[in-house]
């Protein structure tokens, strides 16, 4: 999964305006941003075969991101920082703590057998990659939803409704390039991993330009 896990996201910035856009894109996929790098550094791994349905990616060691105790972890560590580092209301850090979160939950969904209870523990994941259709269906209907929510949110205060519409397109155009792009097989993801985060990083960006460095103050959390 890759642009559904930013419906997360929007969904969070409906709920907690106050919350600066670029926070919770990149909690969005502060995980998959933990697991390029720990990649790089030969910490976790995987593979590419491009014989699989849906995604190439065979995940085949990521207990420092990818398992349940991980993922709490990095939740109540970004929750943590939001409040400490960053100065955000209790609301917006804990909405991003859940963006966080809501990673493994959606990765769930689709991975392969891959996510680990903990580190050495049980594997779960409900395959849904192995449907390459109703998973793609699935991750632009969950983004198209979610752009909604924010957008409604912009118009009760009383900002442009555009910033959203463009956001979720420019995630299904990079959800279609990376569906497109011809996979190699390859014994390992560190050739991969370098383009994957400088997408995260540079989604990241955007988000500043869309939503401004500090979030509009127009509307108080709920």
């Amino acid at each position: 999964m890759f642009a559904g896990h930013y419906a997360a996201a929007l969904v969070a910035k409906a709920g907690a305006p106050k919350a600066p856009m670029w926070t919770l894109v990149a909690a969005a996929q502060l995980v998959d941003i933990g697991w390029a790098a720990l990649v790089i550094a030969g910490v976790e791994r995987g593979r590419i075969d491009p014989t699989l349905p849906g995604s190439a990616f065979v995940l085949e060691h990521m207990p420092w991101t990818h398992s349940l105790a991980a993922a709490i972890a990095w939740a109540l560590t970004a929750t943590l920082l939001s409040k400490t580092m960053l100065r955000l209301s209790t609301g917006a850090a804990i909405a991003i703590g859940a963006v966080v979160f809501s990673h493994w939950l959606l990765d769930l969904i689709v991975h392969r057998p891959d996510l680990e209870l903990y580190p050495d523990g049980p594997k779960l994941g409900l395959g849904l990659w192995n449907m390459p259709v109703p998973e793609q269906a699935l991750e632009i209907g969950l983004l198209a939803v979610a752009g909604m929510f924010w957008a409604a949110q912009r118009a009760r205060a009383g900002l442009a409704a555009w910033p959203a519409a463009a956001f979720v397109a420019l995630l299904v155009f990079v959800q279609i390039i990376a569906m497109l792009l011809p996979q190699e097989a390859s014994e390992s993801l560190v050739g991969a991993a370098p383009s994957a985060l400088a997408v995260y990083i540079v989604l990241a960006f955007v988000a500043i330009f869309l939503d401004g460095w500090r979030a509009p103050q127009a509307l108080p959390d709920r």
